[in-house]
């Protein structure tokens, strides 16, 4: 009959009564048989499969109501792995020609029940023959003592799951053994249902309840399609065995018990398990929605928050969940913000600045005349030192383009491409040792799994959920996770202690009532690639000398820190996205450690970063931006190295920190922030109404009573050498810029450098020092078009400011009330005084270069007491050189300063030459150590001692 002789839905309707033998007999008719028989897949190949009593649906229990992409490549496989406890060594090894010829071993077919021709189990085995069948018919089987398993035989309950009960401790002595469709419950002499120690044994189809099946080294085991109901399973330095598709329900303690370092022991069985795992593990490479039960969906569990809202930024091909829609507003629109800032700050100020000029004979002007007058008597301060710096923050589309092309840089990585790039990475992944779980539903019980006494487990694809914990790994024990669903754990999703390791990667940990992942004492896994979020408390926490490389993932929606280190902790955390976070994004307290690199962290309820107590970790290179709070938070006796990050768009301020910390802040752009960029306090309570955020309240009684004990003697020489110690707390090389209130606000009662750092177009001024009972260095900075005054000092506060450039600032350049010294500063073109000294000042000012716009260079009044002396003090349109008082003469001392007038345009071109327009900061870069950066200044000290104001340029006029 030729296939093309009826219609093809004919074809199938009648194709569709056949039986199993049926069909593949006509499938090797022809090719067009072969694909009739084919398009039977969502129908005969479907109901063959799911009416089969030997297994179920080939995603159950984790994803019942998904189909898997062919029916009768299912059912092939689950044929063929039934007959997999018959692959003896000889067959393995006999040659495939051989096999053709040999001779089948004739099966048996044994019934055992009360009306069977064996009344019981033992009495069937006393006189099976290897490979026999025994058919136990519906009913329960009780054994009274227990049960020697000396041949090989196959064991098979009758009827549906359930209809069959075998009460008995079996102890299998034989190479081989398969048990299907059985209840085991125990019997009353004992707790263990099955147990081997040298064979191979495989479950399918079974139910075990409140018992333990044991396998030891070199036993194996196959599990598949079987329901544990408040049982277990013990593996003993088993060497490979594999666990699919099973359920895990009720255990009053773990389910799944990994104990010892996988046996060099193998028996027959661990060749087939090996290619049987190799095939599973093509998954992880190519996800599917059949695959995993987090493919399929696109968020998991209760939230605690709001849906995630994503950016409309589009990076490569996946959606950047990474800054809020008003961040990315802020990102795109920044070269109008820009402008905007500039008018707005203009108008704002107008009528000030009208008011301060009143007493001015040229007030009446126009603001046309005005900028011809400023152009006029502009000194051409722009090729100094950190100019280049300058130029890129007031180059707003630069700008713009620089952090577009940081959130590429720090676009996430797929687990391919981590494992491409990590080769240790990719080892662990592709590791077959131990215990293999895969597709498994743990629910409803105490434990998941444990690994111990250096055992080995991977798990892929499973469901963990309303447990105590999920997968808990101690004692130099290796856990491979790969996509799995891990929620709603009582305690910490996955725990691991003790110099545990592996790699945790692709799985969805959310809704935990503890931290999705904890690592303890000297633990060190890899965290790849993770969705970790909505959980009570924090996403990951790294205690008591925990380590481990935490990278890639997606940490969001926890009630605490996305990432809490402490007493001694020490992981590298780079390239993840922290994000939507109700307290910190990653709180480093208590001594914690941490190298924290290339991350995102944005729109976190409290600081982006935080860390006090202790707390040293290494913050570099990361994107901080679009919180709810402050940046970074370092808090009392805080520490740390902060470099490079990009600290943008906070509600709060860039970087908050106490006086008793010691941070290094260096090279960092801090811009658009909603109040300071950087701000130092005394105490918390003096921020006002702006708290800092802290990492949570979790509680770590034992690492704390322990974290002086256990120290890992080799923890020091990980940590890195390089950083030497600091007594100060150091602000350097920072660009800080577009704040909304001062550039640098300083509240605190200890030392303070800062060093060549550009602190331009912020909204009120640049610097403002309103505490400070230890001396400020100010030194080598650049402090430029402020909204307000380049520099404020308040009443009884120490200051040093040396080498710095103080230009163009909307009111004075430098406003003091405190104590101090001024040297060796340009303080050009600000809209009001150069340098004005109120009430009780006592400022030494020498050797400045000064010029002010609209109102004296240099004011003195009130009590105002100090030495001015040796400043080159240029004309400005008021022609007001220096303002004295005359009650407390004797108490301030004005002598030896040279005032300039210019007669030409020319000659303004000129007068910042020699030297050059400060800061001076030698290529650009200056040390952090503090000795080194007194050198430098005492070097620029001696080579400005040669300027115009000494060589009387020719251009100059002597007043």
């Amino acid at each position: 009959m030729e296939a093309d002789g009826l219609p093809v839905e004919l074809w199938q309707l009648i194709l569709s009564y056949l039986c199993l033998p049926d069909l593949g007999r006509c499938s090797s008719v022809c090719r067009a048989w072969n694909e009739l028989v084919l398009s039977l897949d969502r129908t005969r190949w479907r109901q063959l499969c799911l009416s089969c009593l030997e297994h179920r649906h080939p995603h159950w229990p984790v994803q019942p109501d998904v189909e898997p992409q062919s029916w009768r490549d299912t059912f092939k496989q689950h044929y063929l792995a039934s007959k997999t406890w018959t692959k003896t060594t000889q067959a393995l090894e006999s040659s495939n020609c051989l096999s053709l010829f040999q001779r089948r071993k004739g099966r048996r077919r044994l019934c055992v029940g009360a009306v069977a021709e064996f009344s019981s189990l033992r009495a069937a085995l006393a006189v099976a023959s290897p490979y026999d069948r025994l058919v136990l018919l519906p009913g329960v089987h009780e054994e009274h003592s227990e049960v020697l398993l000396k041949v090989p035989v196959e064991v098979v309950g009758q009827g549906k799951l359930g209809k069959v009960v075998l009460l008995a401790s079996i102890n299998q002595h034989c190479p081989t053994a398969r048990l299907c469709n059985v209840v085991f419950m125990p019997a009353r002499f004992t707790s263990v249902l099955y147990k081997t120690t040298s064979g191979y044994v495989q479950f399918d189809n079974c139910n075990f309840e409140s018992g333990q099946l044991q396998i030891h080294a070199p036993g194996t085991c196959q599990v598949k399609f079987c329901t544990f109901a408040q049982s277990s399973i013990h593996l003993r330095s088993v060497a490979l065995c594999v666990l699919e598709n099973c359920e895990f329900i009720g255990s009053e303690n773990a389910s799944v018990i990994v104990e010892g370092y996988p046996s060099s022991d193998r028996n027959w069985a661990c060749k087939h398990l090996a290619m049987l795992a190799k095939s599973c593990a093509a998954s992880v490479w190519e996800p599917s929605p059949a695959g995993c039960p987090v493919a399929k969906q696109d968020g998991w569990g209760e939230s605690l928050l709001e849906p995630v809202r994503m950016c409309e930024i589009v990076i490569g091909e996946e959606r950047s969940s990474f800054i809020s829609t008003v961040g990315a507003q802020a990102l795109l629109g920044s070269a109008q913000e820009d402008t905007e800032f500039r008018e707005n700050l203009q108008a704002a100020k107008e009528e000030e600045y009208l008011a301060l000029d009143s007493n001015s004979s040229d007030s009446d002007l126009s603001s046309d005349d005005e900028e011809d007058a400023r152009a006029a008597y502009k000194l051409p301060y722009q090729a100094h030192s950190l100019s280049h710096t300058l130029a890129d923050v007031t180059d707003s589309r630069l700008q713009s383009d620089r952090l577009h092309a940081l959130q590429t840089d720090l676009k996430l990585k797929s687990l391919q491409q981590e494992l491409q790039q990590d080769k240790e990475a990719q080892s662990l992944a592709s590791s077959l040792q131990g215990c293999i779980i895969r597709q498994c539903l743990f629910r409803d019980g105490k434990g998941g799994i444990l690994i111990y006494s250096r055992g080995q487990a991977k798990l892929e694809g499973s469901i963990f959920r309303h447990l105590t914990y999920a997968v808990r790994c101690i004692q130099n024990s290796k856990v491979i996770m790969l996509r799995n669903d891990i929620h709603h754990c009582k305690a910490s999703g996955i725990f691991l202690r003790l110099l545990a390791g592996g790699l945790i990667a692709d799985n969805n940990i959310h809704s935990n009532c503890e931290a999705g992942v904890d690592i303890r004492k000297g633990a060190n896994p890899l965290v790849l690639c993770n969705k970790i979020h909505s959980g009570l408390r924090s996403g990951i926490v790294v205690v008591g000398n925990g380590k481990g490389i935490i990278r890639s993932n997606q940490i969001y929606g926890n009630k605490e820190a996305g990432i809490y280190i402490l007493y001694n902790g020490n992981p590298a955390v780079s390239g993840n996205h922290i994000f939507q976070g109700l307290a910190a994004g990653i709180a480093v307290n208590e001594n914690g450690r941490g190298q924290i690199t290339g991350n995102i962290i944005c729109e976190n309820q409290w600081g982006g970063v935080d860390i006090r107590h202790g707390g040293d970790p290494i913050l570099r290179n990361n994107l901080i931006s679009c919180g709810h709070s402050d940046g970074v938070v370092v808090g009392e006796r805080g520490k740390g190295l902060i470099e490079g990050n990009t600290i943008y768009s906070n509600k709060g301020c860039g970087v908050w920190m106490m006086s008793s910390s010691l941070p290094h802040l260096i090279n960092n752009q801090i811009s658009h922030n909603g109040i300071y960029g950087v701000a130092l306090f005394c105490r918390k309570d003096e921020a006002g109404d702006y708290p800092p955020g802290q990492g949570g309240n979790e509680t770590f009684q034992e690492e704390r009573e322990g974290a002086s004990g256990e120290n890992d003697p080799d923890s020091e020489e990980e940590y890195p050498a390089a950083r030497p110690p600091i007594s100060v707390a150091l602000v350097e090389l920072n660009s800080i810029n577009h704040n909304g209130a001062a550039g640098l606000h300083i509240k605190g009662s200890e030392a303070l450098s800062v060093i060549a750092n550009v602190i331009h177009a912020n909204r009120d001024g640049g610097v403002a020092v309103l505490q400070s009972s230890q001396l400020t260095r100010i030194t080598n900075n650049s402090i430029c078009c402020n909204g307000r005054e380049g520099v404020l000092v308040e009443a009884e506060c120490q200051v040093e400011l040396r080498g710095n450039g103080i230009y163009e600032n909307r009111s004075h350049g430098i406003i003091s009330k405190g104590e101090g010294v001024v040297e060796e500063n340009d303080i050009i073109g600000n809209h009001r005084c150069g340098l004005q000294m109120l009430q009780a000042a006592d400022m030494k000012v020498t050797k400045n270069r000064i010029q002010a716009f609209r109102d004296y260079g240099i004011a003195l009044f009130d009590e105002a007491k100090g030495l001015v002396q040796e400043n080159l003090i240029f004309q400005g349109r008021s022609k007001k050189f220096i303002l004295r008082p005359m009650s407390n003469a004797e108490d301030c001392i004005v002598q030896d300063n040279v005032l300039l007038t210019v007669k030409k345009r020319f000659d303004m071109e000129c007068m910042l030459i020699n030297p050059p327009a400060r800061p001076h900061v030698r290529g650009g870069v200056l040390g952090s150590c503090m000795a080194a950066g007194g050198r430098r200044v005492s070097s620029t000290t001696t080579r400005m001692d040669g300027g115009c104001h000494h060589r009387r340029s020719i251009f100059c006029t002597i007043l």
